[in-house]
């Protein structure tokens, strides 16, 4: 009983002890809830000060900054009302000179216009004082306006003439003491250092049989052997009286020496039948594309030209068997081709690029036989198709002016092309064309006023123009051989060049009875 009762004191003194504490722990939270509200009071009341103090402040420094912003402001008002106060002076100022200079401009004005009046007067004055000393130089000199004007141009016209006439002399003897010897000099070199013989061929050759009997063999029974050779050749065979002789006659001279060295290997083998004879024109065939061939090449050797398409070698090789006026178009080419090295190297031009346009400046003579055209015409198209350089190509189109020179390899070209051309024994000419070329020459002579009589001489080489006298004088005739000169270059073709002499001979007779 007793220990209940000292539980239950114990139990009731430890609820007192807690009442106690919850009590005092309330007593102590509410003093420092009461002081912390204090304290958030103060620190509320410090910043609404802190806040009126700081807004003070801003208000002074926005009021001072617009003071000063303000000052600025008007500061720059002034400044520019200054600025434009002198503009205005100025205008004002340029507008009064202006003023002053439109016066003075209408004073000139003014007195232009009374200028021009005192001098339109004066020009009718000074015409009326002309008109009337013309109509008095007209009286005294019994010649009108007109006429005085007719006579005074005649004799200006007469006074150029001769001014002229002396000039192209000056400039004649000028040129011919500064180039002709010059030319004369290269010239001559390059004939003495390339002159070549020319071989001239014919349109026929000649086959040595040793006998008649062998005529009869080669005609075969009923003509059959000699048709063959004909048809497979393309040549004519003519077997006359002639004896121990079969002539082979054709245009073609590749074909007519295949046909030769075909009928020479017949005659020396002795077995003369159709199927023998295709067999040895097949090799004749064979021997002479060698021949053209090792010719082509022998020619590219002897000029010193390297890089030449095989083509334009087989075509220069054909050129053996071509002529023109009975030179060899081979030996020809050959020879321009040496001499436009010579000229070129006394002018300082290319020599390896003048070699090359001389040996190739005839090529188209190689195809005139199979191919329509001028040889000049093929001759480019040729170059061209082989990629040869276009100066190159250029000069072969120019050599016979078929189109203007342009530079110093196509004029050494046509130089060297006429030495080769022109010199002594290089070509033949028939009677016919040489009479047609010289009669042309004295009617392109005779074609200009005061021409008398023309005579061609020199084997076309020199033309000779008597003139009347009275209608050509000393002056005159110059100029005449000029014209005629620059006449007979434009439609004339000819080798070489051509001497234009001008003659005026005045005669007088009388008789004494």
């Amino acid at each position: 009983m007793d220990l209940w009762i000292a539980i239950v004191g114990m139990a009731a003194t430890a609820v007192a002890g807690a009442v106690l504490g919850v009590i005092a722990h309330k007593s102590l939270s509410e003093k420092k809830i009461g002081s912390a509200n204090e304290q958030a009071k103060r620190i509320v009341e410090d910043a609404i000060k802190s806040a009126e103090s700081a807004k003070k402040e801003a208000i002074i420094s926005a009021k001072e900054e617009i003071f000063q912003l303000k000052k600025e402001a008007d500061f720059d008002v002034k400044e520019r009302r200054k600025e434009v106060s002198r503009l205005e002076r100025r205008v004002t100022q340029k507008e009064e000179s202006l003023d002053a200079k439109l016066e003075a401009i209408e004073r000139k004005e003014q007195a232009l216009a009374d200028k021009h009046t005192a001098v339109d007067k004066l020009r009718s004055e000074v015409q009326s004082t002309l008109d009337g000393q013309l109509a008095m130089l007209e009286k005294i000199a019994q010649m009108t306006r007109d006429e005085a004007k007719a006579e005074l141009l005649g004799r200006l016209d007469s006074e150029l003439s001769h001014e002229t006439a002396m000039k192209i002399a000056e400039y004649e003897e000028r040129l011919k003491d500064e180039s002709d010897m010059r030319a004369r000099d290269i010239l001559s070199l390059a004939i003495q250092r390339c002159a070549a013989d020319h071989v001239s061929e014919i349109s026929i050759s000649t086959v040595q049989i040793p006998g008649d009997e062998m005529k009869g063999r080669i005609i075969g029974r009923e003509g059959r052997n000699i048709r063959t050779i004909e048809q497979l050749t393309g040549v004519d065979l003519i077997i006359d009286d002639t004896p121990d002789v079969i002539t082979i006659s054709g245009f073609d001279p590749v074909r007519r020496e295949i046909a030769r060295i075909a009928l020479e290997k017949l005659v020396s083998d002795g077995r003369i039948h159709p199927a023998r004879i295709e067999e040895m024109v097949e090799k004749a065939r064979r021997e002479v594309d060698g021949a053209i061939k090792q010719a082509g090449e022998k020619a590219v050797f002897e000029t010193g030209v390297h890089g030449l398409h095989p083509e334009l070698i087989k075509l220069l090789g054909r050129m053996k068997f071509r002529t023109s006026y009975g030179q060899n178009a081979l030996r020809h080419s050959i020879e321009v081709s040496m001499l436009a090295g010579v000229i070129a190297d006394e002018m300082g031009v290319d020599v390896t690029m003048a070699r090359r346009a001389g040996l190739l400046h005839d090529i188209g003579k190689a195809v005139t036989a199979e191919v329509e055209g001028s040889h000049v015409q093929l001759g480019v198209d040729i170059a061209t198709k082989y990629r040869e350089n276009k100066d190159i190509i250029h000069a072969i189109s120019a050599h016979h002016n078929d189109v203007e020179s342009v530079c110093a390899l196509d004029f050494i070209i046509q130089a060297a092309d006429a030495i080769s051309a022109a010199r002594p024994g290089a070509r033949r000419e028939d009677v016919e064309n040489y009479i047609k070329r010289l009669q042309k020459l004295e009617e392109v002579a005779g074609d200009f006023e005061g021409v008398e009589k023309t005579f061609a001489i020199q084997a076309g080489r020199e033309v000779r123009i008597l003139v009347k006298p009275e209608l050509v004088d000393d002056d005159k005739m110059k100029i005449l051989a000029r014209d005629i000169a620059k006449k007979i270059e434009g439609e004339l073709d000819y080798p070489g060049q051509i001497k234009v002499s001008v003659i005026r001979e005045s005669r007088y007779i009388d008789y004494a009875k």
